[in-house]
């Protein structure tokens, strides 16, 4: 059997999410609609936590970091995927696979980092806010988002080196509407267990590791809030639901497709869908529905 390298991959054909002309359109119709919002909202908030010097805090330093990443995320993969939708014959060059694989695990990678630290900044705000503006100063707060950055670019090249000289015979048709490793390295020919190990180790071990920093730190601020406060729990959800809404919502997705033994076609493509498109979308309208801070700056813009 003649075996092809990655340099004579040219492209890779994507199944996409159905072979329905109706649905595709249903979908086309949809997912733009979606990912028009996702962008405005955004980018909205991104633009007034700038603009109101009343939100020039720590926390809304990191959220409109959050909505940067999430507004680059939802870049990745969307636009692709609505624009495949009015093709017959979907394909993605060699060269756009590898780069949706690097800055999907880029910003998803540095999404999770920025999540653990928006969770210290609420556990300093809350358990020693007497120290709040001394530990969260702007050193900190730069340091915290350049570490999201900086662990996000090195978690997307490990996974990037892995897969990139993989040689590919046979098939090269992707079962998604995106490129993402797990379905790559199944082209690949040559034995690949040792490689979703490494894939699933790196992914996965990421995602469970800050999700349990992130169980932990609001655990932390809900017991000692309860401890000092007749009704410090329900103050302690006030300030914290969202953030862990957010939380459940971006890693529930991440921790199933990575550390799940078994691979189900159809709860892949969901999970993915949900994970690129979704996610994105409800970060800034959870954050903006219960936060008074945002209503109170979008009735200053209104006057």
């Amino acid at each position: 059997m003649e075996e092809l390298n990655q340099s004579d991959v040219s492209e890779f054909i994507i199944l996409g999410l159905c072979d329905s002309w109706e649905l595709q359109a249903f979908f086309l119709v949809i997912f733009s609609s979606l990912y028009l919002i996702t962008i405005l909202g955004n980018i909205f908030i991104v633009v007034i936590i700038i603009i109101d010097l009343h939100l020039h805090s720590p926390m809304y330093f990191l959220l409109a970091n959050l909505s940067f990443i999430d507004f680059c995320l939802s870049s990745v993969t969307t636009p692709k995927m609505i624009t495949d939708f009015l093709k017959e014959k979907k394909t993605i060059s060699f060269g756009g696979c590898m780069c949706q694989i690097f800055f999907g695990h880029f910003f998803g990678g540095g999404e999770m980092v920025l999540l653990v630290s928006m969770a210290y900044d609420r556990y300093v705000a809350i358990c020693k806010p007497l120290h709040y503006s001394n530990i969260m100063n702007k050193h900190m707060c730069i340091g915290l988002v350049m570490t999201s950055w900086i662990i996000g670019f090195v978690h997307s090249i490990s996974q990037l080196v892995i897969i990139v000289n993989l040689p590919f015979c046979g098939s090269r048709e992707l079962d998604s509407f995106f490129c993402d490793i797990p379905l790559v390295i199944k082209l690949a020919c040559m034995d690949i267990y040792v490689l979703e190990i490494l894939i699933n180790a790196d992914s996965g071990v990421l995602a469970a590791i800050c999700f349990i920093m992130l169980l932990m730190s609001y655990s932390h601020i809900l017991i000692t809030v309860c401890l000092h406060s007749k009704d410090g729990a329900s103050k302690a959800l006030s300030t914290c639901t969202a953030h862990i809404t957010v939380v459940v919502l971006f890693f529930g997705p991440c921790i199933f497709i990575y550390l799940w033994p078994v691979s189900i076609t159809w709860v892949d493509k969901f999970l993915a869908v949900f994970y690129a498109v979704i996610t994105p979308l409800l970060n800034p309208a959870i954050y903006t529905l219960r936060n008074n801070e945002i209503k109170n700056a979008l009735k200053r813009l209104k006057c």
